[in-house]
Order: C-alpha cells, then structure tokens, then sequence
C-alpha cells in the first residue's frame, strides 16, 4: 500500500509547484521587492527559484572608489532580477574564459564589465509560501583576486541536490578592491569588505528567500578559499558566518601576505589551535 501512497504525494507535490510556477518568484527584501525566475533541473519535481543581480550595496564609483561599502539604495519598484549582472572591471579575455569554462558553455553569454559590481546572486529551492529555513552556503569566486564574477559559478544543482540555498558574492578586484596607502588615508582590502558587506546583507535578508541566518556557510576555491580563510582570522565578521570551507587557498599565501610577514602570522594561527612554533610536533599537525 506504501507504493501508491508514494506516488500520490509526488503526484499531489508536484501539482503544487505547478500552481507556483505559474508566476515568477517575488521576495521583499529590507530595500525592495525583487523578481526571479523559476528554473527547473532534470530529476527534480521542485525548481529553483533563481535571483541574479540583487544589489547589497552602493555602486562603488565617484567618491566611493576606495572605500568602505555603503548599504545599497532602497526602491520602492519591483526590481527584474533574472539577469546577470556585471562582472567587475578586469581583463576582459581572461573574465570571458574563466566564465565559459566554468558556467556559461551552454549560456555563451557575453557579461558586461563594470565597477558598479557589488551584486549578489541567489539559488533556493525552498517554497516561498512556506516558512520554511534552509541551510545557507556563500560562494566567494576565486581568479587571483584580478579576475571573476558570481555567474562565473551556477548554484543551480548544488541548490537542487543538497536542498540549500546557496549565495554567489561579487567583489572588487584589482587595484579598486586592494590598493592602500598603509596608513588611515587608504587602508585598503576594500574587496574583503564587500565581501562582509555581502554577509551582513545575508543575515538581513535570506530569511525572505527561504534560508536560515543562523545556518550559513562560507566557501570558496582558489583565492576564494583565501578569502574564506581571511574571513575566519577576521573579529569583523563575527556571527556573520557559522561554518567555513576553504578550498586550494588560505590567507598565508604570497597572493596576500609578504615573505617576512608568513612567521608571525603563523604564530598567531597557531595560538589559535593551542600549539607551539618551537616543537617539529607542533609543526607537523599544522602541515
């Protein structure tokens, strides 16, 4: 009897997503109303609601080019949120390959460059007409802190097959996201403080898109993973965050800090875990 019990609920569930997918998805967020799209992924009853370019800050132009990230303008519109959006400003070859070899084989969609960029882009398969509080996972893109973009990652399938909602980030690059004079006048890691921008964004606002603010996780590969590991060592993104996944980077690299600054950074990540520099043990479980 289990059997045709099973197929009814399928056959009842799925009847109801129907009836939502007969309008876009629309969520209000603290600055306004955004409307997605839904996209469906083969083997799965449930689709995705998808919204590409929410804005979770001010464009960093004019006087705002080397400083922190400011809260985004409210809109009192409903604001088209089915299309990338720019990548930030950089090589335009090496953005263009990096983004077909990764998401858009299939898209081959031409992605403006801009430095008006810090936009984020989210994947939900929860229902919206529900309360329901899924499990968050932040994607920071890699690219040598020069190259890069949300769409660069599509969170489409791991949104689907591990019923998370999952967040990609943009951030300044280049000399925009980390030029400093190394004193008050420009202290610099503008990009690092997009990506708190981004997360304090999250804590505001997924709730409204189906995920849970006390459930996220932050991740990332390359010198995303570097900016995770960052973001770890960092008090300024306390509760921001709950878990952390670095992949192929971490914050002592040569990318972001020099050749006589490794020792005493080292020090202080192994204070952290409760071990000494002087003994070949100690050394031995931090490698």
């Amino acid at each position: 009897m289990w059997l045709p019990a099973l197929v009814l609920a399928t056959l009842a569930a799925s009847a109801a997503w129907a009836g939502h997918l007969s309008s876009p998805p629309l969520v209000d967020t603290l600055h306004g109303k955004v409307l997605g799209k839904f996209v469906s992924l083969e083997g799965f009853a449930q689709p995705v609601a998808v919204f590409l370019g929410i804005p979770f800050a001010k464009p960093p132009l004019g006087p705002l080019r080397f400083t922190l990230p400011q809260p985004a303008e409210p809109w009192n519109f409903v604001k088209n949120a089915t299309s990338y959006p720019p990548m930030f400003t950089q090589d335009p070859k090496a953005g263009q390959l990096i983004s077909e070899l990764f998401t858009n084989r299939k898209e081959n969609i031409p992605l403006k460059l801009s430095e008006d960029c810090l936009y984020l882009n989210i994947y939900t398969p929860a229902d919206l007409t529900k309360k329901n509080r899924l499990p968050v996972m932040v994607w920071i893109h890699g690219g040598g802190l020069m190259v890069g973009a949300a769409s660069t990652y599509d969170g489409l399938a791991l949104a689907a097959h591990e019923n998370v909602v999952v967040v990609t980030i943009q951030y300044r690059l280049g000399i925009w996201g980390f030029f400093s004079t190394g004193d008050e006048h420009s202290p610099g890691n503008w990009g690092h403080l997009d990506q708190l921008a981004a997360l304090h964004w999250v804590q505001d606002n997924i709730a409204s898109f189906g995920g849970n603010p006390g459930s996220v996780t932050i991740f990332g590969g390359s010198v995303g993973g570097e900016s995770v590991s960052v973001l770890v060592l960092s008090p300024l993104a306390k509760n921001l965050f709950h878990r952390a996944i670095s992949e192929s980077g971490v914050a002592l690299t040569s990318v972001l800090v020099k050749k006589g600054d490794v020792k005493p950074l080292a020090e202080v990540g192994l204070r952290l875990v409760r071990l000494r520099l002087d003994t070949p043990t100690s050394l031995a479980l931090c490698s």
